[in-house]
């Protein structure tokens, strides 16, 4: 089994920035491909950014330049970098990652941009 415990949200105000955590236990952090969804009251979940266990990263176009995702498989802990936010971004923020036996997900953090 795969926990995922996010962190770092809150209310910020639009321009500002916030840094997101999602911290794992269980085993095959390192190699596995980690996701951050985020979902906005009345909308479907998105996928906002990924990166590989390589370290490659894709972004969603909404958020590309704004967002930064990383890595550091020391500490099985996966970042959204979040800057130039903006009131649209307002959503909770999940993270996700998948193995051969099961789809795992954080139970999600509050993201609220202010205009």
């Amino acid at each position: 089994q795969v926990q995922l415990v996010e962190s770092g949200g809150g209310l910020v105000q639009a321009g500002g920035s916030l840094r997101l955590s999602c911290v794992a236990s269980g085993r095959g952090f390192s190699i596995n491909r980690m996701d951050w969804y985020r979902e906005a009251p009345g909308k479907q979940r998105e996928l906002v950014a990924s990166i590989t266990s390589g370290g490659s990263t894709n972004y969603a176009d909404s958020v590309k330049g704004r967002f930064t995702i990383s890595r550091e498989n020391a500490k099985n802990t996966v970042y959204l970098q979040m800057d130039s936010l903006k009131p649209e971004d307002t959503a909770v923020y999940y993270c996700n990652t998948r193995r051969w036996y099961g789809d795992f997900w954080g139970q999600g953090t509050q993201v609220t941009v202010s205009s």
